[in-house]
């Protein structure tokens, strides 16, 4: 089975030029500061550190190159970050910054596809897998990985899925919030997560600005509210669809701290609560299905969006993330500010990644 061709925005998140043109004068400050950085040895803090980070992008070698090139073609300047990101540079980083495990997962946009259509992107996910695969064997204890899948073509999907767990061991899989004008809840990725569900994956998702609006609101970033508004509207679509209900045996790990499902969550319940048919897609209640889930705190670690997540789901559905390299490595730091207790943030920092991944205890 064959999706349409068509790649999702070309919008980068922090790094698109229709977001922040970044000019070269910060660029180059930008790489200057990473090169010019102290530096300790690789792993020299990972047995010590504390914090794993469940929300930590990674860049083989040929996506990196193919993405440049892609920002070239589009005229977008690039993060400084994704340009001298390095799987070295990231041990420094997180060794300066008390992280004892980064879970890897490849940036949301472009994705693999760089118009080349399904047969290059399943061998991109190759590629990124493989070389994830490889900085979790170097690197023992300081990585994990979630593999990416492209889900262009599902046949495909389905056997990079088999390699994924059978060959390289992965901790889980990363998907976007969306892939062209499907969200996860369509059901033509049933077969997908039905394998999925099988294994018992953890499923981490990573927002994305959706084909339709990355010029939605002229002069607003489209990374400052339509990527969060993605993972709400394909939370929106597995909970309704059944997907959540159906597909019990996966753990699911939402971006950013669900985007705006936390805000949104009352309004989702007041519309679907008393459909006819609300016990096929929700049976124990529509607030029931998102504290099911998982949220990770990139670029979320303030006050007002702790304070919903927190009202939303208990401390132990909640994962310490990063965004990294595009946000530092240290939001720890303000997260410890937002009244946490010791129990609740060792938690957040850890403990429930290790539950998630149980691999990954010390």
């Amino acid at each position: 089975m064959r999706l349409s061709d068509k790649p999702a925005s070309a919008c980068h998140g922090p790094s698109c030029g229709c977001a922040a043109h970044l000019s070269r004068r910060r660029f180059m400050a930008g790489a200057a500061a990473l090169g010019a950085a102290a530096v300790l040895p690789a792993g020299a803090r990972g047995e010590t550190a504390r914090l794993i980070d469940t929300h930590h992008h990674f860049y083989a070698p040929a996506y990196q190159k193919a993405w440049l090139a892609w920002d070239e073609a589009h005229k977008i300047t690039p993060f400084p970050s994704q340009v001298v990101w390095t799987r070295e540079k990231a041990v420094e980083e997180m060794d300066r910054n008390d992280i004892r495990t980064g879970i890897l997962s490849l940036p949301s946009t472009p994705g693999l596809w760089f118009n080349d259509g399904p047969e290059a992107a399943a061998r991109m996910a190759r590629t990124c897998n493989d070389f994830g695969a490889e900085m979790v064997r170097d690197y023992p204890g300081r990585f994990g990985l979630f593999a990416t899948l492209s889900m262009l073509d599902i046949d495909a999907t389905l056997k990079e899925i088999e390699y994924v767990f059978d060959k390289l061991h992965a901790d889980g899989v990363g998907l976007q919030t969306n892939y062209g004008d499907k969200w996860l809840g369509d059901p033509v990725y049933r077969p997908v997560f039905d394998e999925l569900n099988r294994r018992k994956a953890v499923v981490y998702v990573h927002p994305l600005v959706a084909a339709c609006c990355a010029n939605l609101s002229p002069g607003i970033p489209p990374a400052a509210l339509e990527v969060p508004h993605d993972t709400t509207r394909t939370v929106t679509s597995l909970l309704v669809t059944g997907g959540f209900a159906r597909w019990r045996d996966i753990k699911w790990l939402f971006s950013h701290a669900g985007g705006t499902i936390p805000m949104l969550a009352g309004r989702i319940d007041a519309f679907y609560a008393r459909r006819p048919n609300r016990a096929e897609f929700a049976p124990d209640g529509i607030f029931a299905e998102l504290r099911r889930l998982h949220y990770d705190t990139a670029n979320a670690a303030n006050a007002p969006a702790i304070a919903a997540l927190t009202k939303l789901v208990p401390t132990s559905q909640i994962t310490y993330g990063s965004d990294y390299p595009y946000f530092a490595l240290d939001q720890w730091k303000s997260l410890r500010e937002l009244g946490f207790s010791e129990t609740d943030l060792a938690a957040v920092e850890s403990g429930n990644a290790m539950r998630l991944v149980p691999r990954l205890h010390a």
